[in-house]
């Protein structure tokens, strides 16, 4: 593992440690495609789901619907312990796998989505369900501060794995920002002053690696 991926990885180790905070961390990670491995095996664990009618011994299912601003969502959430395996013993602290399947309707059009995730909580299926929103309106949030301040959208890189590396690079970027009290700015602020001033660089390089 290596690259992105090996970061993510080595987040999720950390946060999910046991000898931390005595074992009240957990986290949840949305498998994606820079982790090719992972979400290969648990697209494929779900489709052999999907052919037995999802009637599986201790996979648990919540579905839940929402209105709004004329527009209708369904999603469904599936969550299961991890079964033995070589992909998943690499995540440790691992206590569930799932996968949520989203339907939107608006202004006549239909839109599908399937998304997988692991997580150290255990397979309690509506509590991870509204982990996994508070997950998205995250990530919703943090792409909208990445595409105005980074122009994450505007990026011209495309091939191989750049763009992966060039997102991972911005993220952590913008976590440095956030967590920085060195500066008194907002983070569009930091970021200009940092690229105008070594000194403000460092100052907020230095607090970071303090941490």
């Amino acid at each position: 593992m290596s690259g992105p991926a090996a970061l993510i990885y080595k987040q999720f180790v950390k946060v999910t440690d046991p000898r931390a905070d005595r074992g009240k961390n957990h986290n949840l990670l949305t498998a994606k495609g820079n982790q090719e491995t992972l979400h290969r095996k648990l697209l494929e664990m779900f489709a052999d789901f999907g052919e037995r009618n999802y009637q599986v011994p201790g996979l648990r299912k919540h579905t839940t619907r929402e209105r709004s601003h004329g527009r209708e969502e369904l999603r469904i959430y599936y969550t299961i312990k991890p079964p033995k395996d070589d992909v998943f013993a690499r995540w440790p602290n691992l206590g569930s796998v799932g996968m949520v399947y989203r339907e939107r309707q608006s202004g006549g059009k239909q839109q599908c989505e399937t998304s997988f995730f692991i997580s150290s909580h255990p397979p309690r299926v509506k509590h991870l369900a509204g982990l996994i929103r508070d997950h998205w309106r995250i990530e919703n949030s943090q792409h909208w501060v990445l595409d105005v301040i980074f122009a994450e959208d505007a990026s011209r890189i495309r091939r191989g794995q750049a763009p992966e590396i060039t997102a991972a690079f911005r993220r952590l970027a913008l976590n440095i920002l956030k967590q920085d009290t060195t500066v008194k700015d907002n983070i569009r602020g930091k970021r200009l002053r940092a690229g105008w001033d070594e000194t403000v660089l460092d100052k907020i390089y230095a607090g970071f690696n303090r941490d």
